[in-house]
């Protein structure tokens, strides 16, 4: 399949309208599937991350569930491609290089 015949695709005003609320988006792309997810919130990674401490792919199952706006729901349900998935979740975790100087 073609980049442009992906299941799950979003129409471009979808994305638009997808963009204007959350900001940033991602798009996912794991075969010949793909689904959008926002960036996660500080509570969406206490949640993952609390969830995690038990089961490790929990983590990455709140993160997918609780960031998801749409796609192919097989992404979330077929194990091969929730484990594609997973293998760039963390992508959405952006994080600001911080400094400290001791005064």
């Amino acid at each position: 399949m073609s980049k442009g015949n992906l299941v799950g695709q979003a129409t471009p005003e979808q994305i638009k309208e997808w963009k204007e609320k959350h900001s940033d988006i991602f798009a996912v792309t794991v075969a010949a599937h793909v689904c959008y997810l926002k960036k996660p919130t500080r509570k969406d990674l206490s949640y993952a991350s609390t969830a995690g401490k038990t089961d490790p792919l929990k983590f990455n199952e709140v993160i997918l569930r609780n960031c998801w706006l749409g796609g192919s729901e097989e992404i979330r349900t077929e194990d091969n491609l929730f484990m594609g998935a997973c293998g760039v979740l963390d992508k959405l975790i952006e994080i600001e290089e911080a400094e400290i100087k001791k005064l």
